[in-house]
């Protein structure tokens, strides 16, 4: 039982990206839970990580009809910058992670050791999938991530209650459409649709589903289609540049205020809108906690 638990396992991929970019998405939260899982029956609707020696990480995988789920974590013992990560399992198993430039590309490295439950054959095919899932997601990301934050007096329960209440939510949404407003349940699971008025007065928006919601602290909301001239659409070329986008709420304390961060994804015909109004719409939604 000693030597198989010893048994090292090594999964490649060569990533057609330069060595900075392959770090970042490795590493930041909110790209980790784009393609960490190793099908598509499963996610991680939520991940925190504190790259430093002696921090740790936590992914929550889970499957997508909330039948099974688990919680991934270790604590990093040696980090050298666009070059390895080696961290602990929480049993104790190490894991050593090395990004070697190989031309334009990288070559991402995992040698982690075995456990005991699984054959080494099933391990092997379960990590590679999730490597080969994040190269994809490297390669062929056709949204661009956004990252908004602002510094709310107030605690973080009043800064989630203000935030998704009926009545708050489409008055700080307003910026972004006169007749803001969502039909269904902020529950993790649920459908909600994200409704506004379109120019001849039809209704518009998007068919959403909330990955995750941690009371206080995050929500995770996954956009699946659009509607489009008050019609349904979960397929087609203007579903297919949204469908998967994430729009992620992180909800921190400091001290007695709150830390609302955003991070959300856009095509990039959006960008410059969003750059825009989201600031808009977080000052109000702050003025709306505090008053």
């Amino acid at each position: 039982m000693e030597t198989l638990a010893k048994t090292k396992i090594t999964v490649e991929a060569i990533v057609n990206a330069p060595v900075e970019k392959v770090w970042d998405l490795w590493t930041d939260p909110q790209h980790v839970v784009h393609w960490n899982h190793a099908s598509a029956d499963w996610h991680s609707p939520y991940a925190e990580n504190d790259l430093r020696v002696g921090g740790k990480f936590l992914y929550r995988m889970e499957a997508r009809d909330g039948s099974n789920g688990f919680d991934f974590g270790g604590e990093y013992n040696s980090i050298e910058l666009y070059k390895h990560i080696e961290y602990f399992l929480g049993d104790n198993r190490r894991v050593r992670v090395t990004f070697d430039p190989k031309g334009t590309g990288t070559r991402v490295t995992e040698i982690f050791e075995a456990e005991l439950t699984n054959s080494v054959e099933l391990q092997q095919q379960g990590w590679q999938a999730i490597l080969d899932n994040f190269k994809h997601y490297v390669e062929s990301s056709k949204l661009e991530m956004l990252h908004f934050e602002i510094e709310i007096n107030c605690d973080p329960e009043k800064v989630y209650k203000t935030m998704i209440n009926s009545d708050s939510y489409n008055e700080w949404t307003s910026i972004f459409n006169h007749d803001s407003h969502f039909e269904g349940s902020w529950q993790k699971g649920s459908s909600i649709n994200f409704l506004g008025a379109g120019k001849d007065g039809s209704v518009e928006g998007m068919i959403s589903r909330i990955r995750e919601n941690i009371p206080n602290k995050f929500i995770s909301i996954e956009h699946i289609g659009i509607i489009k001239n008050g019609i349904e659409m979960t397929c087609g070329p203007e579903v297919d540049e949204w469908q998967g986008a994430l729009e992620n709420y992180t909800f921190r304390p400091a001290g007695n205020k709150t830390v609302l961060s955003v991070d959300l994804d856009s095509n990039k015909g959006m960008s410059s809108y969003f750059m825009e109004a989201w600031p808009k719409a977080l000052d109000k939604l702050k003025s709306i906690c505090e008053s």
